[in-house]
C-alpha cells in the first residue's frame, strides 16, 4: 500500500512569509480574490485538499461563498448539499446552537451516533473525506458562516496542525467578517435575529412537510433525531421518554412509510427534499 503523502507546514506564524500572506488577505477584502487568498494563507499553516465556505440564514438554502472543488466534486459537496442534506450537517446545527466562534473538528459537534447514521453512510462518505474541520462564526441579522478545510487521503490533521490553525481563528474570523459584512443582503427573506428558527425544529417541520399526515408530531420529532444521528438512548433523554417508547415510535414510522431500515428512511428524506428544493 502506498504511503500517504507527507504534509509539511510551510511557514512559521509571525515570520515574514506569513505576514506577507496576511497582507494579501487584507488587501483583497471586499473583492472576489479574498477567499482564495485566505485559503492560501491557511494552507501555508497546514496543508489540506479542499475548502468550501457556506453562509446560513434560518430556513433558507445555504449560500456557497467559495469552493476549491472540481466541477464533478462540486455536484456532491455543493449542489446536492444545499438541496437538503445540509439540514443534517453537524456544523450547520452547531451554528444553530451558537457554539463559540472558532475552529472545530467534526467529532466535536456531531451527535453520539453520527458515524453510524445514514446521513454519514449514504451522503457524507460520498465526499471521500477522511477529515473535515471548520471555522464557525456569526454576523448580524441571524447569519452564520462556516469555512471548511478538508482532507481526502489517509492523513488526518495532527494535534499540532489543529492547534496552529485554531490559534489563527481570531484572524480568520475578523478578516472574514470584514469581507462578508453585507452577507445578509444576499438572502431572499427579511433577515431576522439569530436563533429565530431552531435548526432542530426546522428539521422536524421539514420531516412533517415531507411525510404529511402519515406520521404524528411526536414521530416527526423522533425521525428528525434519528436522521441527525442520535442514538435511541440520546433521543429518549432529549424527549423525556423511555428507550422502549423511542423504539416503538421508530417501528410505527417504518410501518407507516412501508420501509424496514434507517437507510430507507434517509433515502426517502434525501430524494423528496431534493425534489422540493430544486
Amino acid at each position: 500500500m502506498a504511503a500517504s503523502p507527507k504534509r509539511v507546514k510551510k511557514v512559521e506564524l509571525g515570520n515574514a512569509n506569513w505576514i506577507a500572506l496576511l497582507a494579501r488577505c487584507i488587501d483583497s477584502i471586499g473583492n472576489d480574490a479574498f477567499p482564495g487568498k485566505l485559503v492560501e494563507a491557511l494552507k501555508s499553516v497546514a496543508d489540506f485538499d479542499y475548502s468550501v465556505s457556506f453562509a446560513y440564514h434560518q430556513n433558507e438554502k445555504p449560500l456557497c461563498l467559495y469552493n476549491t472543488f472540481s466541477h464533478a466534486n462540486r455536484a456532491v459537496f455543493v449542489d446536492d448539499y444545499i438541496k437538503g442534506p445540509y439540514l443534517l450537517d453537524p456544523f450547520f446545527k452547531a451554528c444553530g446552537r451558537k457554539v463559540d466562534a472558532g475552529l472545530y473538528r467534526l467529532q466535536d459537534v456531531a451527535p453520539d451516533r453520527f458515524y453510524q447514521s445514514e446521513y454519514y453512510h449514504s451522503y457524507y462518505v460520498l465526499t471521500g473525506l477522511i477529515e473535515e474541520i471548520c471555522y464557525a462564526f456569526y454576523f448580524p441579522h441571524g447569519v452564520s458562516v462556516v469555512i471548511s478545510l478538508m482532507r481526502s487521503d489517509k492523513s488526518r490533521f495532527t494535534a499540532r496542525e489543529f492547534k496552529l490553525l485554531k490559534s489563527v481563528s481570531p484572524i480568520v474570523v475578523s478578516l472574514s467578517q470584514a469581507h462578508w459584512e453585507g452577507i445578509h443582503n444576499r438572502f431572499e427573506s427579511e433577515p431576522g435575529e439569530m436563533g429565530a428558527v431552531d435548526n432542530h425544529v426546522l428539521i422536524e417541520e421539514t420531516v412533517s412537510a415531507l411525510f404529511g399526515s402519515r406520521i404524528t408530531p411526536r414521530e416527526a420529532q423522533v425521525v428528525a433525531l434519528v436522521l441527525e444521528g442520535h442514538s435511541s438512548e440520546a433521543i429518549a433523554k432529549s424527549l423525556g421518554i423511555s428507550v422502549g417508547t423511542v423504539r416503538i415510535h421508530r417501528r410505527n414510522v417504518y410501518g407507516k412509510l412501508r420501509i424496514s431500515s434507517q437507510q430507507e428512511l434517509f433515502s426517502i428524506f434525501f430524494q423528496e427534499i431534493k425534489t422540493v428544493r430544486k
